[in-house]
C-alpha cells in the first residue's frame, strides 16, 4: 500500500545549488534527500518540495513529501533519515499525510524572512546568514513602501528576468497576493533588520528583489512612493537590486487544517 510521508525540513543552503535536483549533477537539497531515502527505503522516491529555493537560500520550515510502500515506522523518516543526512539538513518532523496531500499544491501561503545588516563592518561569522548592505537605514520609509505591496498585484517588476515563458498565457501569470509585509529590527543584533513577507505564492527571486528595493528605500536611494510606480511598470528594470541569497529564509509553509 502506498504511503505519503510528509517531512518538515530545515537546512543551511550555503553548500547547495538550491533545492531542486539539477541535470548537471550539482549538489542540491532534493537530490541529497533522495539519495539518503534510497538507502533507507531501497528505492528512489521523488521528493516533492513546497517550493524551490535558490543556491545559498536557507529554510527553517520547508515541507516536502514522497510516496513509498515500505512499512518503516515514522521514526525512520526522522531520526533514521537524520542519521544518514549531512548535518546541514535536518528532518524536524515526519508524519503520514492524507490521500491527495501535495506539499506544493495543498499549501495556501508561504512566509519568507530576509535578514540584513547595515553597519560598515559585519562579523564574518554572520556572512552566510545575513546580507551585508551597509548604509544608514530608516525603517519608516521602508515600512511605507512595504505597505504598497500588500494585496493582489502583478509582480512582474519583482520577478527575475527570463524565469517564465511569457508566450504561454495560461495560469495566473505574475499576479500574487501579499498578506504580510513587515520590517523589524533583529532583537539579538544592533543594526540588524528583518523583512518578513507572507503571500499565496512567490515568483522566481521575488522576495530578494523586493528586499533589495525596500532596502534602497530605507537607505534613501528611492522614495516610498516609487514602489507603486515600480508595480505599475511591470518591468524588472524598474525595481532595485536583487539582494544576496544568504539573507533569505523560508520560515513556514501554511496549509489548511484539513491538509
Amino acid at each position: 500500500m502506498k504511503r505519503i510521508i510528509r517531512l518538515l525540513i530545515a537546512y543551511d543552503g550555503s553548500a547547495y545549488c538550491g533545492w531542486q535536483r539539477q541535470r548537471q549533477g550539482e549538489v542540491t537539497v532534493q537530490a541529497t534527500l533522495e539519495k539518503c531515502l534510497h538507502t533507507l527505503c531501497g528505492h528512489f522516491p521523488t521528493v516533492h518540495g513546497a517550493g524551490r529555493t535558490d543556491a545559498g537560500v536557507h529554510a527553517q520550515g520547508m515541507v516536502a513529501h514522497f510516496h513509498t510502500s515500505v512499512g518503516h515506522p515514522l521514526a525512520a523518516f526522522s531520526k533514521g533519515l537524520n542519521s544518514l543526512l549531512p548535518p546541514d539538513i535536518r528532518i524536524l518532523n515526519a508524519q503520514e499525510a492524507a490521500t491527495g496531500f501535495h506539499s506544493r499544491f495543498s499549501a495556501w501561503a508561504k512566509t519568507y524572512r530576509y535578514d540584513f545588516y547595515t553597519e560598515p563592518v559585519m562579523l564574518p561569522t554572520h556572512r552566510l546568514y545575513m546580507a551585508h548592505l551597509p548604509g544608514a537605514f530608516d525603517p519608516e520609509p521602508a515600512r511605507q513602501a512595504l505597505g504598497q505591496l500588500l494585496g493582489t498585484h502583478d509582480f512582474s517588476s519583482f520577478e527575475r528576468s527570463g524565469s517564465r515563458d511569457l508566450s504561454n498565457p495560461g495560469g495566473r501569470g505574475a499576479v500574487r497576493t501579499l498578506m504580510q509585509a513587515e520590517c523589524q529590527p533583529m532583537t539579538q543584533m544592533a543594526y540588524g533588520w528583518s523583512l518578513r513577507l507572507q503571500g499565496d505564492g512567490f515568483l522566481r527571486q521575488m522576495v530578494r528583489i523586493i528586499a533589495g528595493t525596500i532596502i534602497e528605500v530605507g537607505q534613501g536611494k528611492r522614495s516610498p512612493e516609487s514602489v507603486a510606480q515600480i508595480l505599475a511598470a511591470k518591468d524588472r528594470k524598474a525595481a532595485g537590486q536583487t539582494a544576496p541569497a544568504c539573507g533569505l529564509f523560508l520560515e513556514e509553509v501554511h496549509y489548511p487544517f484539513s491538509a
